[in-house]
């Protein structure tokens, strides 16, 4: 369930009353780091919006990222995705650049993503664009394959409270809050938290594969413009503690013992544009 205090229709047109005319406008600014036509661009661009993300029922970034074409998209647990674009897939891939509000989130351990840790307010998200083809030119390291930049929404499109809650068998529980207000008129903010737990996976012989997941994540996002200058400052928290299967030798047979494991992973971000 869920619930805002404010009309949004305006900010979020559903695409099926746009005309032709409008349909052809649609701008996107990820291909060459400027707003153009979806149509002028010489790139094979995707655009899923926050009215696809709201209708798929998705509760995760990797879930919406399948209603791009061409874009593979594999979960191998509660926790961890394998997501490419033209092959070379794996939870290592290191050949698609991530970007989120223009920030590559790439990690230097390996030089792909590790999923679990880039997350937000799926309410907040505006559009991902989704670009298929090299793009190493314009946004360097690991654009070899293409680009996904997940864009948020403007401050001040965000005003009010909204709330969100949900549950189910996987999605155990799940909470989201939002809340957005003016400091004066030239300068919106909003402040977020979400936390959820989601039930373990199963391995291919159906045993328990231990990898339950319980994630805590809150932010913030502060725009100011006057005149022709304009500045953002936005940043994230986040906590996760997740289970996970161990095979460990052993000199006798099956020469395998599994053990469970659990693990912590915290961080953040901050940026100043």
């Amino acid at each position: 369930m869920g619930g805002e205090s404010t009309n949004t229709g305006n900010d979020q047109e559903n695409l099926l009353s746009l005309s032709l005319e409008e349909l052809m406008n649609v701008e996107v600014t990820t291909v060459s780091k400027r707003p153009q036509r979806l149509t002028e661009v010489a790139s094979a661009v995707f655009v899923i919006t926050q009215n696809d993300i709201q209708r798929s029922g998705a509760t995760s970034i990797p879930e919406a990222l399948r209603m791009a074409p061409g874009v593979q998209v594999a979960r191998i647990g509660t926790d961890k995705w394998a997501i490419s674009i033209r092959g070379f897939n794996g939870r290592l891939a290191n050949k698609l650049q991530i970007l989120m509000d223009g920030r590559s989130v790439y990690t230097p351990m390996f030089s792909g993503v590790l999923w679990q840790q880039q997350d937000t307010l799926l309410e907040d998200i505006d559009r991902i664009e989704v670009v298929r083809g090299p793009s190493a030119t314009t946004w360097g390291v690991n654009a070899v394959n293409g680009v996904i930049n997940i864009i948020t929404k403007k401050a001040a499109d965000t005003q009010g409270v909204l709330l969100t809650a949900g549950g189910g068998s996987f999605e155990r529980a799940f909470v989201g809050a939002r809340y957005g207000g003016m400091i004066n008129e030239d300068t919106p903010f909003r402040v977020y938290a979400k936390g959820f737990k989601r039930n373990n996976t199963s391995t291919l012989s159906s045993e328990n594969a231990h990898d339950t997941w319980h994630s805590a994540r809150a932010g913030f996002r502060l725009d100011h413009a006057r005149g022709i200058d304009a500045y953002t400052i936005q940043g994230d928290v986040f906590h996760n503690s997740i289970g996970d299967r161990i095979n460990n030798p052993t000199v006798t047979a099956p020469f395998t013992q599994v053990d469970q494991a659990n693990g912590k992973d915290t961080g953040g971000n901050i940026r100043l544009r």
